[in-house]
């Protein structure tokens, strides 16, 4: 059992790590500390930390405080960091310290392992070896290198998988608006008939919605754009060169893509959420938006004889266990669960951010966990129910007539005829006694039945 062990040592002294893990003491402690849950850190913060530390190493070599070789091997290792090879070396979970100083310290004790290893395969000769605190850390703190990824991780999050998932259900939205004009349906409002909606009225809200919620996340992006880095412990920037703040921002936006900048105040960046408070309230007003889309196809497709039938969506899989031939609405049931997590998510990050005591919130694991699960979460619901359901969607056209010409509140158009107290009259008789608005509105005596027929139009109404 013994060689299946190497002994490291940090300030507090040596920790048995196994041999072929390339963290160290730090890590190993936060992982038998920590047996809670056995949720790790999420993958996006992993590749986040790889971004910043490499932008790190290039801010302060061209700064003069690394030399170039060493910077160049931080660089190599992270890359490989963000190239996935070393999975499996990030064993952490969300319940640590709220700082999320042991994620930091994991991120630095493998990128000095495995720099050093790199150095030696290619016959680079360092001044000294790459150490986690001293060369990988340089210039940082776990207090402002946290937020920097969680800001890093978020915006990537929202710009690489949610942004596009929406454009692409709303591009199928509008393919089904085109297909689906001149189709005229009863509308519904209180859970009740209403006056007349062409469908593709109504699949235009639907993509408006999506469309509104993609501009409240793109004007929530700025925010998450600024980064704390270089704030170090407490937001004073103690033990960083001039302009490290700066120069390590323009370096993470080269390498992402994203015009990241650095925060003006570095004091509210480290005790402040309120950029991803205001970005995930973006994200819960989408979720929300998507609840009430999947509402409105499971009501319109429910059935398929005894419920509204307008719509039939795709048969995915059998609906029932007991009941031969039931299909079920599964793509907009996940959506709505996902829906819930992401409200439930939405107030644990609320709460979360409203706990940053004097010059720092201890509160950032969680936060970035839980933002991560919902933009994750969404974009693959969103992504689903659009591959699964919405692309799908045919219109019962028959049965939207028959729903249409059946609505007693298409007599809304007789108001301007007849006024809006007989035209209740003729809705309520023709209710009353099962007839046709034009039955009860000739036997009321407001019309003939050939003035009737010359004003009364459903189509025309939308």
């Amino acid at each position: 059992m013994a060689d299946q062990y190497r002994v490291e040592h940090d300030s507090m002294g040596e920790m048995r790590v196994p041999v072929d893990a390339l963290w160290g003491a730090q890590t190993q402690r936060s992982h038998e500390n920590f047996p809670i849950g056995g949720q790790t850190m999420p993958a996006e913060i992993i590749a986040a930390f790889a971004q910043l530390k490499k932008a790190a190493a290039r801010a302060n070599a061209e700064l003069g405080r690394m030399d170039g070789a060493s910077a160049d091997m931080i660089a190599a290792a992270a890359d490989e960091a963000l190239a996935g090879k070393l999975d499996g070396n990030f064993p952490l979970v969300v319940w640590q310290t709220g700082s999320g100083t042991q994620s930091n310290m994991n991120m630095n004790e493998v990128l000095a392992n495995r720099g050093n290893q790199i150095a030696a395969e290619r016959g680079v000769e360092l001044p000294r070896p790459l150490h986690p605190n001293d060369s990988v850390n340089m210039s940082q703190s776990s207090n402002d290198t946290f937020p920097t990824a969680m800001h890093i991780a978020a915006a990537t999050a929202l710009s690489d998988r949610l942004l596009p998932a929406i454009e692409k259900l709303a591009a199928t939205f509008e393919r089904l608006e085109e297909e689906n004009a001149g189709i005229v349906k009863s509308g519904r409002t209180h859970l009740q008939d209403a006056v007349p909606i062409s469908f593709s009225q109504e699949i235009f809200g639907w993509r408006g919605l999506l469309e509104a919620s993609a501009e409240e996340i793109r004007a929530s992006l700025p925010g998450l754009y600024r980064l704390a880095l270089g704030g170090t412990a407490v937001g004073t920037g103690l033990n960083t060169p001039a302009g490290f703040d700066t120069a390590v921002a323009a370096q993470i936006a080269s390498q992402t893509g994203l015009p990241f900048v650095t925060d003006p105040n570095k004091f509210r960046a480290l005790s402040g959420k309120d950029a991803v408070v205001f970005a995930h309230g973006a994200v819960k007003a989408l979720a929300a938006n998507m609840m009430k889309i999947a509402n409105d196809v499971r009501w319109l497709a429910s059935g398929p004889r005894l419920g509204l039938g307008e719509i039939t969506i795709p048969a995915n899989e059998p609906g029932s266990s007991i009941m031969p031939g039931k299909v079920n609405p599964t793509q907009c049931e996940a959506v709505t669960m996902v829906a819930v997590q992401v409200m439930g998510n939405d107030a644990t990050i609320g709460f979360a951010a409203s706990q940053g005591n004097f010059e720092l919130n201890v509160f950032m694991p969680v936060i970035a966990y839980n933002f991560l699960q919902s933009v994750g979460l969404l974009a693959d619901a969103i992504v689903s129910f659009d591959e699964r359901c919405a692309s799908g969607i045919t219109a019962n056209r028959e049965k939207m007539h028959d729903n249409l010409h059946g609505s007693l509140m298409l007599v809304t158009a007789l108001n301007p005829y007849i006024g809006y107290e007989n035209a209740a009259k003729v809705a309520k008789k023709a209710y009353a006694v099962g007839t046709s608005l034009k039955e009860a509105c000739v036997e009321l005596g407001f019309l003939t039945a050939e003035r009737f027929d010359e004003v009364f139009h459903p189509e025309q109404m939308v």
